[in-house]
């Protein structure tokens, strides 16, 4: 079975085809910039690449454009769309709505499109990704939603509300849903493949967007983002947890719609706000050792930020057998590795330097012999994720 999982956002269509059998990437690519001027990258299994200017007014055309590089050219790995038996494409906030995976009907796509308030940036998006599939493969292939909060669906009460009136929770569903669910599952489901005697683990999925969470026995017991993926921590443009207050009063001060508070708080903050130099790490790093100020009180932000999250978890769930670092900075950036750690060594976390230092995504045991917690590096697999979950759905039809 071949299955191509689709990440769409509002003018990019992430794609990856699995087969499997042996659930072996054949090929994977990004059309960027739909709707503007159009790019394409794209890559085999093998090593063919290809970055091209193409046209892509719409969704709709860069699936056409997704069509031609697997089936055509010096790209093609199967002979036509007739080989994919199903689509599996991830949807960032399924709300209270969904809390596992499902099969595309028209009543799943007008509940995701229900939920746009929650992600604005992203649910839409989705929609487009899925009707434009519909309309290239046709209804009758099986597409599957793989949502990001479904994995946080075990929440208790007690961690996912928010002490606002009741009735806000009962109109609006206003509470806690997490995102990157379904890296953190990948991720923890993995780990439990290594050592299925962890019972109490921490995974930080840090990455341009970033969020940690607290599983127990398998379950998510807490995670760090909330009604939608700004709270938190530090990340590249989003501020995370700040001071509702504080909002409300820059409003004010800058005469702001809640619009404008909320593309300043998502797109112009973070180490980007904070650093002015950039909202990428390694940007910042960079600018860091070559003395700027601002850039090295962005990384003490972070690792002043993450080690008081992952403390507060070991509290929340009495205790911590292993602790995880995952997705792009998780995955390659030993130094905050490191630097997390030795925050960490009193609570009997410690990273031994020898087995961390130059690692890159690479699954390596972290952690020193003498260390409490086990530390790991494991390279996250959304899309596989994805995968497994269109299979296990489309098999059961």
């Amino acid at each position: 079975m071949k299955i191509l999982v689709i990440n769409c956002g509002s003018s990019s269509l992430k794609y990856q085809l699995i087969d499997m059998d042996g659930e072996k990437t054949l090929a994977k690519g990004l059309c960027e910039r739909v709707g503007i001027d159009g790019f394409l990258k794209a890559e085999t299994a093998d090593g063919r690449e290809l970055k091209t200017e193409k046209a892509m007014p719409d969704h709709t055309t860069a699936f056409f454009a997704v069509e031609e590089v697997l089936t055509k050219g010096d790209l093609k790995v199967i002979d036509s769309l007739d080989e994919i038996s199903a689509i599996g494409h991830r949807v960032v906030q399924g709300g209270a709505l969904y809390n596992e995976s499902c099969l595309v009907t028209d009543e799943v796509k007008a509940g995701i499109d229900s939920l746009s308030d929650l992600a604005p940036l992203h649910n839409p998006a989705h929609i487009q990704g899925i009707n434009a599939a519909q309309e290239v493969f046709g209804k009758d292939l099986p597409q599957v939603v793989v949502f990001d909060n479904a994995f946080h669906s075990t929440m208790p009460q007690k961690a996912f509300m928010y002490p606002f009136p009741y009735e806000y929770y009962e109109k609006y569903q206003v509470r806690k849903y997490g995102a990157h669910g379904t890296s953190h599952r990948y991720v923890s489901l993995r780990l439990h493949e290594i050592n299925p005697d962890y019972k109490n683990v921490i995974v930080c999925h840090l990455g341009n967007g970033s969020s940690i969470t607290a599983i127990k026995d398998g379950k998510v017991i807490d995670t760090s983002m909330g009604l939608t993926p700004l709270d938190g921590f530090i990340m590249g443009t989003r501020c995370g947890a700040v001071d509702p207050s504080a909002v409300t009063y820059i409003m004010e001060k800058e005469n702001l719609s809640p619009a404008e508070m909320s593309d300043l708080m998502n797109k112009k903050s973070g180490f980007l706000g904070v650093s002015g130099v950039s909202s990428d790490m390694r940007d910042v790093e960079k600018a860091a050792k070559e003395g700027n100020e601002r850039a090295q009180l962005t990384l003490d932000i972070l690792y002043y930020q993450i080690p008081k999250i992952i403390a507060g978890y070991m509290v929340a769930l009495q205790g911590l057998d292993a602790l995880v670092f995952t997705a792009g900075i998780g995955e390659n950036g030993d130094n905050t590795r490191e630097t997390i750690c030795k925050q960490l060594e009193f609570l009997g976390v410690k990273i031994d330097p020898a087995k961390n230092t130059g690692v890159r995504g690479v699954e390596t045991k972290l952690s020193a012999d003498d260390s409490d917690v086990d530390i790991y590096l494991i390279p996250t697999n959304e899309e596989l994720m994805i995968a497994r979950d269109t299979k296990a759905i489309v098999e059961a039809l």
